[in-house]
C-alpha cells in the first residue's frame, strides 16, 4: 500500500512539473501564452546548443560555428590597434613614407621627387615603404613588428613592452585613411554576425595641447575648466565632429552604403568613444578631458569616453587618483555623458604590491564608469569580495579581452578573473581590444571562451546579449529587468523578440528607443541562426 501511495505522488510531481515546464515564460514571452508558440523556440535553440556541443572538441568546427553565431557588439576595440599590419603598410606606401631600417617604424621622407608618379627621397637607413612589396624579408619583419605575430619573449623585450612599441611604429599615416580603417573593422565585424561597434578614437585637439601649456596646472577645477573654455578650447569640438564627418563619408565610400552594391559593412552600427591620453601631463589630460566631455554632449555619435595609454605607466599609476576626481567633477556636471574606464589591466610583478590596491574601485566608486575594460587585477584590489558585489549589485559590466591580456599580462586560465565575475553576477561581455596587433578577431575570444571555461550556448547567448544591454545607445532596453534576458518590456509582452511582425505597442517602443531595436535585431539573428540547424527529415531508405 505504501509502495503504491509513493508511486501515485511521484506520478503527480512529474506531470506537474511537466505542465509547468510547458508553460515557462521563454525569451520574455507571458506564461500564459500558448505552449505551442513557445516551443518552436525552445526546440531552435536546443539544437544549436547540441550543434555546439558536437563542435565543442574540434578548434576548427567550433570557429565554423561560431563566426555564424549572433555577437551583438564589440566594446572595446583600440581603433588603431584594430587595424592590422597589411593595411598600414599599404597606407604607408600610398603617402609616400619611409622606413626606418633599424628601428622598423615609419618616418617621413626627407623629400618627395616631382616623377609622375612621385617618389619618397628617404636618405641613409631608410627606405621606402612601398620597397615592402618586392622585399618579403622587409614585409614580414614589418608585420611582426606592427603586431605580437611572431613574438618571443627575450631578454628586455617582453609581450608588454612590444604590444605597446607597435603603436608608434606604424603611425603617421595619412588622417584620410581612417574611414578605410572604420571599413576595415566593420567589414570584419559584419563576416562574424557582428551588429554594434564601440570604436575608441582620439581627435585632434590643438586648442586643448597650447590652452593647457599656458595656463599650466590648477587645483581649482572649476576655475581651470571656465578659464579654458573662455579662451575657447571648444574649438576642438567643432574639429572632432568634421574628423567623424570625413571618417563616416569615406567608410560610406568604400562601402557603398545607401547603394545597391551596398557592402555588409554597412550594416554594421558604429559609435565613438572619445579616448583621453592620460599618460600626459596632467594639464593637458585635464583640459582634454574637458574637451571629450564636450564633444560627447553635442555630438550624438560619441557616446561617451575612456582613458587610454598603459595603466602600468609612470604617469597613469602617479596621477591614477587625481584623474578619477577630474572624472567625478565632469560627471557632476555631463551626467549624460557615459564613461567606460581601462582599469585593472595590471597583473603582479608589473607594479608594486600596493599599486594594484585600488584602480578598479576608484573607477567604480569615484568616477562611477558604467563599464570596466580588463579588470584582470580585482582579486587583488583591497576587499575584492565587497567590491565584486558592488560591482554586481550597480550593474557595472567589465569588457573583457583574453588575448589581449594574455599576450600583455601574461594573464590567462584560471588565473583570469573572467569565471570569477560570472560566479558573482558581475556583467561580461567579450571584446576584442587591439585585433589588428594581436592578429585576433572577436571569433577568437569567443572560441577561446568556450575552449578555456566549458562554456555553452546559453552562456554565449547571454555574453552577447550583455553587450547590447551595456552599450551606449540611447533609449530604453527591450528587457524589464537589467541582465535578466527572460521578460521584455510590457510592450512587447506579447511579441517574440525579433519577429517580423509586432504589435502596435511594440513596434512604437521599438521606435522610441535604439538600443531596443538593436536588441530585437539580435534575436532576430539568434532566430535565424538557430533555425539553419533544424533537424533534416529522416531519411527513410537509411537503415537506423
Amino acid at each position: 500500500m505504501q509502495t503504491h501511495s509513493n508511486s501515485r505522488v511521484l506520478k503527480y510531481i512529474s506531470t506537474l512539473a511537466a505542465v509547468l515546464l510547458l508553460n515557462l515564460p521563454v525569451f520574455g514571452q507571458s506564461s500564459t501564452q500558448p505552449a505551442q508558440q513557445s516551443a518552436p523556440r525552445q526546440g531552435r535553440e536546443g539544437t544549436a546548443a547540441r550543434a555546439l556541443e558536437a563542435a565543442r572538441e574540434n578548434s576548427l568546427e567550433l570557429r565554423a560555428f561560431l563566426v555564424r553565431m549572433p555577437k551583438g557588439a564589440d566594446l572595446h576595440v583600440h581603433l588603431s590597434g584594430a587595424v592590422y599590419a597589411e593595411s598600414f603598410i599599404r597606407a604607408a606606401a600610398e603617402d609616400n613614407l619611409c622606413v626606418d631600417s633599424a628601428t622598423l617604424s615609419f618616418v617621413k621622407p626627407a623629400s618627395i621627387t616631382t616623377s609622375q608618379p612621385p617618389k619618397p627621397v628617404c636618405g641613409e637607413g631608410k627606405v621606402p615603404a612601398a620597397k615592402a612589396f618586392s622585399d618579403q624579408e622587409l614585409y614580414d619583419a614589418l608585420i611582426d613588428a606592427f603586431s605580437m605575430r611572431s613574438f618571443v619573449p627575450s631578454t628586455g623585450v617582453s609581450g608588454h613592452d612590444h604590444f605597446f612599441d607597435t603603436f608608434a611604429k606604424f603611425g603617421g599615416t595619412d588622417k584620410r585613411h581612417t574611414g578605410e580603417w572604420v571599413d576595415e573593422v566593420t567589414s570584419r565585424a559584419a563576416s562574424q554576425n557582428e551588429q554594434y561597434m564601440e570604436l575608441m578614437y582620439t581627435p585632434k585637439s590643438p586648442k586643448a595641447g597650447v590652452l593647457s601649456q599656458e595656463l599650466g596646472w590648477q587645483d581649482d577645477f572649476a576655475k581651470f575648466r571656465t578659464e579654458l573654455l573662455d579662451r575657447g578650447v571648444k574649438d576642438d569640438v567643432a574639429a572632432a565632429s568634421t574628423e567623424i564627418d570625413q571618417i563616416e563619408a569615406v567608410r560610406k565610400q568604400k562601402g557603398h552604403c545607401g547603394e545597391p552594391a551596398e557592402t555588409p559593412a554597412c550594416k554594421v552600427q558604429v559609435r565613438y568613444l572619445y579616448q583621453v591620453l592620460r599618460g600626459l601631463p596632467k594639464p593637458f589630460v585635464f583640459a582634454q578631458t574637458l574637451v571629450a566631455f564636450e564633444t560627447a554632449s553635442a555630438d550624438a555619435r560619441f557616446v561617451g569616453l575612456n582613458y587610454v595609454m598603459p595603466e602600468d605607466g609612470y604617469t597613469s599609476m602617479a596621477d591614477y587618483a587625481l584623474h578619477m576626481r577630474m572624472l567625478a567633477f565632469f560627471h557632476q556636471l555631463y551626467p549624460k555623458v557615459h564613461l567606460s574606464l581601462h582599469a585593472g589591466e595590471l597583473a603582479p610583478g608589473l607594479v608594486p604590491p600596493d599599486g594594484l590596491c585600488c584602480h578598479i574601485r576608484l573607477a567604480v566608486e569615484q568616477a562611477e564608469a558604467e563599464r570596466i575594460g580588463h579588470g584582470v587585477d580585482v582579486m587583488y584590489e583591497e576587499n575584492p569580495d565587497a567590491l565584486l558585489k558592488k560591482m554586481a549589485k550597480k550593474h557595472v559590466m567589465v569588457e573583457i579581452n583574453l588575448s589581449s591580456n594574455d599576450l600583455i599580462l601574461g594573464v590567462s586560465g584560471k588565473d583570469h578573473p573572467f569565471p570569477i565575475y560570472r560566479k558573482y553576477g558581475v556583467p561580461v561581455a567579450l571584446s576584442t581590444d587591439d585585433e589588428g596587433v594581436s592578429r585576433i578577431d572577436l571569433t577568437r575570444e569567443y572560441v577561446r571562451a568556450v575552449q578555456t571555461y566549458n562554456l555553452h550556448y546559453a552562456d554565449l547567448k547571454k555574453l552577447a546579449r550583455t553587450g547590447l544591454e551595456h552599450g551606449f545607445l540611447p533609449g530604453d532596453s527591450l528587457w524589464q529587468a537589467r541582465d535578466v534576458f527572460t521578460t521584455t518590456v510590457s510592450a512587447c509582452r506579447k511579441d517574440f523578440p525579433g519577429a517580423e511582425k509586432k504589435s502596435a505597442a511594440c513596434d512604437a517602443f521599438l521606435n522610441s528607443s535604439e538600443r531596443a531595436r538593436q536588441q530585437w535585431e539580435l534575436e532576430r539573428r539568434f532566430a535565424e541562426f538557430e533555425s539553419s540547424f533544424a533537424a533534416a527529415p529522416a531519411d527513410p531508405k537509411r537503415p537506423n
